[in-house]
């Protein structure tokens, strides 16, 4: 259960990131239609907030609205996994390359700290939504000095949505041997500025990881 601040406008914002991180970790099955009083009750807030939160969801694609009376989860497409996948990539290769060319030292020391973070979650593979955290938060310093908020909200949204899927996949420890591999080769890439072989790398780390994603449209 999931207690929320009684105002109507905080109430909305929390139960709305409540969701969608419980989308995205798969807590409601593709397809699945969504009981409004359960999701009340659930996640403690009124009607109005909830409602508001879950019309939110919507247009950010992690629920779809049946027939204007309801919510359900999106099934799970691998043509729309595939299309994620290679705007992922396009627009990842594209705010790296401006991080590149922007960075300072500031923003190199995040990225060494980022990924310091996620090296100590890898040591504790038990705590999933440990690494999950830090590897979230690695990738978004990786490209946080590309200096463009408009190219960061869209990149955060494919990932949202690619994360789903993932999640969602039946896991491959070799494969995460390998992504977790190209996380340090990306740091040097980074702190070499090597612009070519960043974007080469980034686009076949996307690549990997969407394989294994790929796997949740087979199970």
């Amino acid at each position: 259960m999931t207690v929320l601040d009684s105002s109507s406008a905080t109430a909305s914002s929390q139960v709305f990131e409540a969701l969608k991180r419980d989308l995205i970790r798969g807590q409601f099955k593709a397809g699945e239609k969504l009981a409004i009083s359960s999701l009340k009750s659930h996640y403690q807030v009124g009607l109005s907030p909830l409602r508001e939160a879950l019309n939110r969801l919507s247009a950010y694609g992690l629920l779809e609205q049946v027939n204007q009376r309801g919510f359900r989860v999106p099934a799970m497409r691998l043509e729309e996994l595939d299309d994620i996948a290679n705007l992922r990539s396009q627009l990842e290769c594209m705010a790296l390359t401006q991080a590149f060319q922007n960075g300072d030292a500031e923003w190199e020391s995040l990225l060494v700290a980022a990924h310091h973070r996620l090296r100590r979650a890898d040591e504790k593979p038990e705590q999933i939504e440990e690494w999950e955290q830090a590897h979230l938060r690695f990738h978004r310093a990786l490209l946080a000095a590309c200096g463009s908020s408009w190219l960061l909200r869209f990149i955060e949204q494919l990932h949202d949505q690619f994360d789903r899927y993932r999640r969602m996949a039946p896991p491959n420890p070799e494969v995460r041997r390998q992504l977790d591999a190209q996380h340090g080769e990306l740091v040097e890439y980074a702190l070499n500025r090597d612009i070519s072989g960043g974007r080469a790398l980034l686009d076949d780390h996307i690549r990997l990881s969407h394989d294994v994603a790929r796997g949740c449209c087979d199970v």
